[in-house]
């Protein structure tokens, strides 16, 4: 990739910020120009932007990439933060911290912890326990090279079977990284993060490495945060056929947990917290994986592995002492050939993943002022078995046309064997098999433009989060019986782009059965659930994201010819949720996700890297938080305006300037989930108030 930077771009970029009298003086002192050049090779691991996106434009059906420079242009800590404008995902901060709720299609509707529902990967290996659940804290935004997201059964070509369907970081190379840069983040509420990193290639070897540490008081009482995050990655070309590539992952993450408040609370003193029991959530994970890939003029195939630990000390309303180990492994093969005639590509794999968790529980002293680790509780093994066949098959029918195929089959078990045994042997076992087939279609309706749609069957076991019972005075351990989540979705959709627009739109529907969805047990606070299967619910829906080039050539161009300009854009979600017939609840909608949400930005850039732009983040009807619709309890509809401006380069000094909620609105941006709720409820969660952050960074 050649790379330039001259007076000239420098001249642009002043004259779209002081006017075109400046240019005119700067122009007579212009320095001769200088350029940069380098070569950056592709590897055999790790796909480029361009083959990532091109391999997206494949799928029938929504689809998105997020590259990390567009993260870097504000504040990059959270999930959130790097997810933010992303076509289909709903993702929001539960205290201002790294752990969010995120959905796609409704997936993992009612978690606001340990996400459940996706497939969330690091360099396309696994980043989930083997049970499925997933913890946020474990992603590190500013080491990304760009993020791919599959909604739905689109995701099949990774093993993806759930509604939600399957979001993949992937890390920056030695071939595609700067030899040296640092960033630093400043801002509210004692916000502070820091990175460092590297990457370098020489002959067949390359490695890059990123080291960040993270810091906050947090918006409200007792949440305050810190994180420590290593990421490094070995690739070593072998022959111009073979490369192997090793990665290394070590995190420390520390979090105060300030719990919910009812809904007067959180909007009249959104800062309170609670320092009961002194709960928090501290753990460390060390990761290493390694993937082996070869290439031939119509084959690829690759040999992924990987192996994670886990130690979790998370004192709630108990306390809970985990110990975890997962193992995995993913071998795949993509060919490219014939069938009658017709170009075809077919991808096959298998993908057996296995956990398991030493897990033990005990009486939160902190409640009384004693010390924390009380009585043990519980004490168990939590084996966790997942081995995913799939098989999926594209067939150019045509100029215009292309037909998807593809199945996967899931088996899955989960163990629990009881080692505290005072109130009887709890020991037990559950078996799940699902088979999943999907077909789908696209239409080259004209240059640049697809339409396209895709039917599918989605499959998701329950997690041990679903399947443990509650420790409530009088319960027993043990499993909850419970079916897995199945369903059939119906996506029609298009994307492309005409003139100055663009979009990506999705209409779905998804008839799901036994839908895994928590109910409250008992009168405790904070709420305790219990999970349970639905009977048939209905998520259906229009993802849109879209873009509007309203101005172009507004003051002047860069050296490279392109111009400045004004762009409006913008991501809509309907989200309609509903029970279909139930006994008790009827058609009422499932709680926990605005009805309608929109994100929009109208900003100017320069091509020389200079932006700015105000933005508005919108859910303009309130919406329920309990099971039965409670109508006085339901979460207020808010709007919150925020602002960003910066200069960004390939190479050298930027900056940028984020602001956030600027009428300090005060508003709930997550809620817990219950099946019968009152205004008093400690069950809702505010944003964060008014808030400025800001940041440099150089590379070279």
């Amino acid at each position: 990739m050649n790379r330039s930077f001259s007076a000239v771009s420098v001249s642009s970029c002043v004259t779209a910020v002081l006017g075109a009298s400046v240019l005119q003086a700067a122009e007579s002192q212009t320095l001769p120009k200088v350029l940069i050049e380098g070569q950056t090779e592709p590897t055999l691991t790790v796909p480029s932007v361009v083959a990532a996106s091109a391999a997206l434009a494949q799928v029938p059906g929504g689809t998105s990439l997020v590259e990390g420079e567009t993260i870097r242009q504000g504040r990059a800590s959270t999930l959130r933060d790097a997810l933010d404008f992303t076509t289909g995902v709903y993702v929001q901060s539960r205290f201002g911290s790294e752990e969010a709720r995120i959905s796609i299609r409704g997936s993992g509707l009612q978690r606001t912890f340990h996400g459940r529902g996706l497939k969330i990967l690091q360099d396309g290996v696994p980043l989930n326990l083997a049970d499925g659940g997933v913890d946020m804290q474990a992603i590190e935004p500013l080491a990304t090279r760009y993020i791919e997201v599959w909604r739905g059964a689109n995701a099949l070509r990774y093993g993806g079977t759930t509604l939600g369907g399957a979001v993949n970081f992937v890390s920056p190379t030695g071939r595609d990284a700067s030899p040296f840069q640092s960033r630093l983040e400043l801002g509210s509420f004692g916000y502070l993060r820091g990175q460092v990193s590297s990457g370098f290639s020489s002959g067949p070897a390359d490695y890059y490495a990123s080291l960040t540490h993270f810091i906050q008081d947090g918006y409200r009482q007792h949440a305050s945060q810190e994180a420590d995050r290593a990421m490094a990655n070995v690739g070593y070309r072998i022959s111009d056929q073979l490369e192997n590539r090793l990665w290394f992952t070590a995190v420390r993450t520390d979090s105060q947990l300030p719990g919910s408040l009812s809904l007067s609370n959180a909007l009249n003193h959104p800062r309170l917290g609670s320092f009961a029991g002194d709960q928090k959530r501290d753990y460390s994970l060390y990761r290493v994986s390694d993937r082996l890939a070869w290439t031939s003029d119509q084959t690829q195939a690759q040999v992924s592995g990987f192996w994670s630990y886990k130690d979790l000390d998370h004192p709630i309303y108990q306390v809970l002492d985990q110990n975890s180990n997962d193992l995995g492994m993913d071998a795949r093969m993509v060919h490219s050939g014939e069938i009658a005639g017709r170009d075809h590509r077919l991808t096959a794999g298998f993908a057996p993943v296995y956990g398991w968790v030493e897990d033990n529980r005990f009486v939160n002293g902190s409640f009384a002022g004693q010390a924390r680790r009380g009585a043990k509780t519980g004490e168990s093994t939590q084996t966790s078995v997942n081995l995913d066949t799939y098989l999926e098959d594209t067939l150019k029918l045509g100029d215009r046309w292309s037909l998807v195929a593809g199945t996967s089959v899931t088996y899955a078990r989960r163990e629990f064997a009881d080692r505290f045994l005072s109130d009887g042997d709890q020991t037990d076992t559950q078996d799940y098999l699902g088979f999943n087939p999907k077909v789908g279609a696209i239409w080259e309706a004209a240059r640049g433009v697809q339409v396209f749609g895709n039917v599918s069957r989605n499959f998701e076991p329950p997690t041990f989060g679903e399947l443990s019972r509650p420790a409530t005075p009088g319960a027993t351990n043990g499993l909850v019986q419970l079916n897995a989540q199945t369903g059939t979705t119906v996506e029609l959709g298009t994307r492309g782009k005409a003139g100055r627009f663009d979009w990506d739109a999705s209409l779905y529907q998804a008839w799901i059965e036994d839908e895994l969805l928590s109910l409250q047990v008992g009168n405790f606070n904070p709420p305790i659930t219990q999970t349970l299967n639905a009977g048939r619910t209905v998520h259906r829906g229009l993802e849109l994201g879209a873009g509007w080039r309203i101005v172009d050539g507004l003051v002047g161009s860069g050296s490279d010819g392109q111009r400045d300009g004004i762009r409006l854009q913008g991501n809509y979600l309907l989200n309609d949720f509903r029970f279909d017939g139930d006994a008790v609840y009827g058609d009422n909608q499932l709680p926990g996700v605005p009805r309608h949400y929109l994100r929009g930005e109208l900003r100017y850039d320069h091509p020389c890297g200079f932006y700015f732009g105000p933005n508005v983040e919108w859910a303009p009807e309130s919406y329920a938080i309990d099971l039965a619709n409670t109508d006085a309890a339901n979460a207020p509809g808010y709007a919150i305006l925020g602002l960003r401006a910066g200069y960004q380069t390939r190479r050298g000094f930027s900056v940028f300037f984020d602001a956030r909620n600027l009428t300090d609105k005060a508003y709930i941006a997550t809620t817990g989930v219950l099946n019968r709720a009152t205004p008093a409820a400690a069950a809702y969660n505010p944003g964060d108030g008014r808030s400025f952050f800001g940041g440099v960074e150089f590379r070279f």
